[in-house]
């Protein structure tokens, strides 16, 4: 699938060289298609090493991809440029008469701060209500998980007591639903958080369906009935090294931190990690885009129907 960016944007080449299809906006716009339009909520402190991710992933779909990046903390950033910023990233005000196809909103590292003490969390809030009426589809990732439950289902903050982190096994329960089509019967995935999901608080106080949880019992993937809104409490679009760049990291912030688990070859932190996970986190957004997004959305936005109470 081409994925149309910005000409400069620096994923640009970094996705050529992988052998990623890439359409630049001036190519795109000799062709006579409608593309999906995706709007990014970028939350991640390194936010051009998040955009890669993302992009990655989106890039793998006979979908052709609008590609929109929203930037709602205007504090100076000490991991992205400045000029970036400003080149790539549109503000709220600029794009909340428009409607989106589909919404991602990233993780971020958030895990130990309270709700209401987070720099941007009225910012937050006003893109998910905005969302209601004008995006087809959002899907969550992890911290972004937390909040979505607390804002539109009212659910405490839930925190671990130690941050998981490591790739952990997964099994589906709905085989036949269309977000886990083509899955195997157990995956895995990679964690790193601090925020907790029990599969039964889930269950308990919101009306959205389990389809993936972990050996523990904790949610993994789940989404609303009419498909408006998915959940996915890891981080699927993950490098190989994102976890061994954390935990390193965290060794020379003093932190001592847990070694990541079933992550590192013999659990030795000086081999070499492998992704073991790139095949579920490409299905799950390609389900994403086409069942939650492309087969629900209308031709023309503007005919959007709002998000009924």
């Amino acid at each position: 699938m081409p994925i149309r960016v910005p000409d400069e944007l620096p994923a640009v080449n970094f996705l050529r060289n992988e052998n990623v299809f890439v359409m630049t906006s001036s190519r795109a716009r000799v062709q006579e298609i409608r593309p999906l339009k995706v709007l990014i909520l970028n939350l991640m402190p390194k936010k051009i090493e998040t955009e890669n991710q993302f992009l990655r992933l989106l890039s793998n779909s006979p979908l052709q991809l609008d590609i929109q990046l929203l930037r709602i903390d205007h504090r100076e950033s000490r991991n992205t440029p400045e000029e970036h910023l400003n080149n790539f990233y549109c503000d709220f005000e600029d794009i909340r008469h428009d409607n989106y196809d589909g919404l991602i909103v990233t993780g971020a590292p958030l895990g130990l701060v309270e709700f209401n003490d987070v720099a941007y969390w009225p910012q937050i809030k006003q893109v998910l209500e905005w969302a209601r009426e004008h995006v087809t589809s959002t899907l969550f990732v992890c911290w972004a998980v937390q909040a979505a439950l607390n804002i539109l289902y009212n659910i405490p903050k839930q925190t671990r007591e130690e941050k998981l982190s490591g790739v952990y096994e997964h099994h589906i329960l709905q085989p036949h639903a269309l977000l886990t089509r083509g899955f195997d019967d157990s995956f895995l995935a990679p964690h790193s958080r601090y925020a907790d999901f029990p599969a039964s608080m889930i269950r308990d106080y919101t009306d959205l369906e389990v389809f993936a949880e972990s050996e523990d019992g904790d949610a993994y993937l789940f989404a609303s009935r009419d498909k408006r809104l998915a959940f996915v409490t890891g981080h699927p679009e993950y490098d190989a090294t994102t976890l061994a760049n954390e935990y390193f990291r965290d060794i020379e912030a003093g932190i001592a931190p847990v070694i990541p688990h079933n992550y590192f070859p013999n659990n030795d932190p000086q081999n070499k990690p492998r992704a073991t996970w790139r095949s579920h986190g490409n299905l799950l957004i390609t389900n994403w885009l086409n069942y939650f997004v492309y087969q629900i959305t209308p031709y023309d936005l503007s005919q959007m129907n709002p998000t009924l109470d």
